[in-house]
């Protein structure tokens, strides 16, 4: 349809294809972070930290953090191999960031170094999974990234719903009743997948929500895969990120107590460099037989990307007070984020004036999960085309305005309900634009169908 547009631009009735369906931040339009950028292209082109000129292009904690930094790779080789849990020096740095986070120590053993947040998942997956008998409690909706690893590893998926009335909490009784289930077929349940904040849904898991879930993954003996790389995309007042890390930790429970992995990657928050590929895996309480064979897997990758690992350790890491950088990085970085909370608001307040729609508060991550209530006739339409109701929406919804959103099915969803995923990413100036299309598209398309 794009190239469609670029050769007959009068085909369709908009000019423009409108990507809400990309969680991809710099490629719709979002600036990233100076500093960041500052300290990569020092460390990759480190003659530039023998010229004379580089001071007055370059700040000076971006020229300090980049000599820091290549010091501590061996041969100061940005493009060589480094030790396949990453860069010994970088992991001690990001440790710190990490035990600076949550008030509780962080052992720099325990950090995989990975490219991106999805590598990891992958590697997870096959180190839990032995045979389809295995299976893993898996949030329903949520990103198709575990549900296709289960599919690939051969795992059996044991789904659980979010509670849509309750904010998209995890029902910890539902949780019981998925897993009992599972095991009365024979599936041995090895963890459980937690998304904080939520991808698709966008909810943010209050404290108490998250004890209850470390206490059932301590009494089932399950692995708690902590997906939290939407941790600092949060846009509300009432909640805050807490890692699942430090609420075990906080509960009393160390390492012989709970088995937790957590992912975190440099594609989103407020830096959204998911070209980079950086990201990383904390593994705690494994024995130490568990571990070789974690680290065995990880070596089959040789290494992430450096650049990567040199990103995630200035996530975790950035200016402090007195740097030269630091007050232009907070303003970059509040900028960002209150741009994407005052999109993702007008978003779900649009929705929600609209017949049939409902949407949730986007409390975190970077989407919208509105429910859809499909007239009778647009279902029968569909079932005629042999195409899912929501997706026959959305089809209709591009073909009409040249948006672009996830049906819900693509995510899972409680049967008999519909929705569609949109992205808060678009630049703030077009969200009115998007809005106006969206409207005038539901409002004939509610009518058209009208029971």
């Amino acid at each position: 349809m794009q190239k469609e547009l670029e050769t007959n631009p009068g085909l369709y009735p908009f000019d423009e294809i409108i990507y809400c369906n990309l969680s991809n931040p710099h490629y719709l339009g979002q600036q990233p972070i100076k500093f960041f950028r500052e300290v990569l292209a020092l460390c990759d082109y480190p003659h530039l930290l023998n010229c004379s000129v580089t001071s007055s292009i370059f700040s000076s904690d971006a020229i300090t953090r980049a000599r820091e930094i290549l010091d501590l790779i061996p041969g100061r080789a940005m493009g060589g191999y480094s030790h396949c849990q990453g860069t010994e020096g970088l992991r001690n740095a990001i440790a710190v960031g990490i035990a600076t986070r949550d008030a509780f120590p962080c052992n720099a053993e325990d950090i995989f170094l990975t490219d991106g947040a999805a590598a990891p998942v992958h590697m997870v997956m096959h180190l839990l999974i032995r045979d389809e008998k295995d299976g893993i409690l898996c949030p329903i909706p949520s990103h198709f990234l575990y549900t296709s690893s289960m599919a690939l590893c051969g795992a059996t998926l044991v789904p659980y719903y979010l509670d849509e009335s309750g904010g998209w909490a995890v029902s910890i009784s539902d949780l019981k009743k998925q897993l009992d289930g599972a095991r009365s077929e024979g599936i041995t349940v090895r963890g459980l997948v937690v998304v904080n904040p939520g991808n698709p849904t966008g909810q943010v898991l209050v404290k108490e929500n998250q004890c209850e879930i470390v206490e059932f993954c301590r009494i089932e003996n399950l692995v708690l895969l902590a997906d939290e790389v939407y941790q600092e995309n949060v846009y509300t007042d009432e909640k805050r990120f807490i890692s699942f890390k430090k609420i075990a930790r906080s509960m009393g429970f160390g390492e012989e107590d709970i088995s937790l992995i957590s992912f975190h990657s440099v594609s989103n928050g407020y830096y959204g460099e998911c070209g980079r590929r950086g990201g990383y895996m904390e593994v705690t309480g494994f024995n130490s037989e568990v571990r070789k064979q974690v680290y065995k897997v990880a070596s089959l990758s040789s290494c992430s990307n450096l650049a990567g690992q040199v990103l995630v350790s200035l996530v975790m890491n950035p200016p402090k007070v007195g740097d030269e950088s630091y007050t232009s990085y907070w303003e970059e970085r509040d900028r960002i984020m209150l741009s994407l909370s005052r999109c993702a608001e007008a978003m779900v307040q649009a929705f929600n004036s609209l017949e049939g729609l409902t949407c949730s508060k986007a409390e975190g991550a970077m989407f919208v999960f509105p429910s859809v209530r499909l007239p009778k006739r647009a279902i029968a339409a569909a079932e005629a085309m042999n195409t899912k109701p929501d997706v026959f929406y959305a089809l209709r919804l591009l073909e009409n305005t040249g948006i672009v959103v996830l049906p819900g099915s693509v995510f899972g969803q409680v049967p008999g309900t519909w929705h569609f995923r949109c992205t808060i990413l678009q630049q703030e100036e077009k969200i009115q634009l998007i809005i106006n299309r969206f409207k005038a598209f539901h409002e004939t398309f509610m009518e058209e169908f009208r029971d």
